[in-house]
């Protein structure tokens, strides 16, 4: 089957050449059993080379499944994919078939593959090699005929640089790499999925379709799109409910493109290789220190005006001096907000008692309860909707369900 014909079967839209060359990979290697890895960001579209692989496969007539390992907690994933015996823990009360042996004679796809403890990647590698794996609580080998397609979208490299992944895994899944394209690499494409989207919604809510200006279509393309496809529909979306006027100017686009991702917040590093393996902690770290620097920086400048040093011209009246504002109404802490100096002036009053240096709480910089207010927010923003939250913190659900628990966030 012809490329063109795959994309009007599983409805792809795009004419990029790098969407043409993974599903070219896709169609050549569904003929054989070769495991394969399908690595992009989140949302550019990977749940769907799969379904190529097993439609086109010989075993398309088998069972397919579709298992996200970040979504199943640490504790049961071994049971989900392995099944497990009567009595084997608690909460064991009958006997359960994984995906491995349901799945038998069929392929399983199992997305997230990164976030797999490395207990159950013992357990994989085995099944790879030799197609037998055991229950939990039973000693009885069981053989299947499974074909494993997985996907990611972190760098395993990086993940086993760290100890975070098997190595012997990894090249086992990596038989035939498969690359999807991030959408901003996929410019051509940008108008043809916001118009197939468009139309869908417009049929969906019974409305007109959208129509984007010249100069909109233009800031469409040229937006980075962080989110990928996904992104990119969800606000399709958002101006197909929200605006009454059916033809989109680049200023009622703009008001729809986030100005700053999480993405794009300073990262510690030290050089361009580096920076792809940085961690949460690295991250925190940054923030604090440059936090720290400049409530430094700010007590000093501050400082020197009360001394009369400073520069501003308010200083030249001698009934005025320089008041520093540390602001919290609700609670009424004090709070470093670099950019909130302001200059206000005293009314005429007798000057004989010295200026008194304002004292300065320093912030609490513990790790962790910055990372307990970050997770907070994160939740109450998204309503508790853990996937969303954790797509913002730039984490895995299953993380976040561990560090729900650990600080008791329930």
């Amino acid at each position: 089957m012809e490329v063109l014909a795959i994309k009007q079967r599983f409805e792809i839209i795009g004419t990029s050449p790098l969407l043409d060359r993974a599903i070219d990979i896709a169609r050549q290697v569904a003929a054989t059993d070769l495991t394969v890895l399908i690595s992009g960001e989140s949302g550019v579209g990977k749940e769907v080379f799969p379904k190529i692989i097993h439609q086109l496969s010989a075993r398309k007539h088998g069972p397919y499944i579709a298992v996200n390992c970040g979504a199943i907690p640490e504790g049961t994933i071994d049971s989900e994919l392995f099944g497990h015996e009567k009595g084997s823990f608690t909460g064991a009360h009958d006997a359960r078939k994984g995906y491995f042996e349901v799945v038998n004679g069929g392929t399983i796809f199992l997305d997230e593959v990164a976030e797999l403890p490395l207990s159950t990647q013992v357990r994989l590698l085995r099944v790879l090699e030799t197609g037998e794996f055991i229950k939990v609580g039973s000693s009885k080998v069981i053989k299947t005929n499974v074909r494993v397609v997985a996907a990611t979208n972190v760098d395993l490299t990086e993940a086993i640089r760290h100890g975070r992944f098997r190595e012997d895994l990894y090249y086992r899944l990596n038989s035939v790499p498969i690359i999807v394209p991030l959408l901003k690499d996929r410019k051509e494409d940008i108008h043809l999925l916001f118009r197939k989207f468009a139309a869908d919604f417009a049929e969906k809510y019974r409305m007109p379709p959208l129509l984007l200006e010249p100069e909109a279509i233009k800031l469409l393309i040229n937006y980075k799109w962080h989110g990928n496809i996904r992104q990119l529909k969800n606000i399709t979306e958002q101006i197909s409910i929200i605006e009454n006027k059916r033809e989109i100017s680049a200023e009622i686009l703009s008001k729809y493109l986030p100005v700053t991702q999480y993405r794009d917040l300073p990262v510690l590093y030290k050089n361009e290789e580096e920076s792809k393996g940085v961690s949460e902690r690295d991250l925190l770290y940054k923030v604090l220190f440059d936090m720290k620097r400049d409530i430094h920086d700010l007590k000093k400048v501050v400082a020197d005006i009360l001394q009369g040093s400073g520069n501003s011209e308010d200083m030249a009246h001698p009934k005025s001096h320089v008041i520093k504002k540390f602001e919290d109404e609700e609670s009424g802490a004090l709070e470093h907000k670099p950019d909130r100096l302001s200059v206000r002036r005293i009314p005429d009053e007798p000057m004989d008692e010295p200026i008194q240096e304002s004292e300065v709480i320093e912030e609490s910089l513990s790790i962790q309860e910055k990372e307990i207010d970050l997770i907070k927010k994160a939740l109450l923003r998204h309503n508790r909707k853990r996937k969303n939250a954790a797509n913002e913190l730039g984490i895995s659900e299953r993380t976040l369900y561990r560090k729900i628990k650990e600080y008791n966030l329930e």
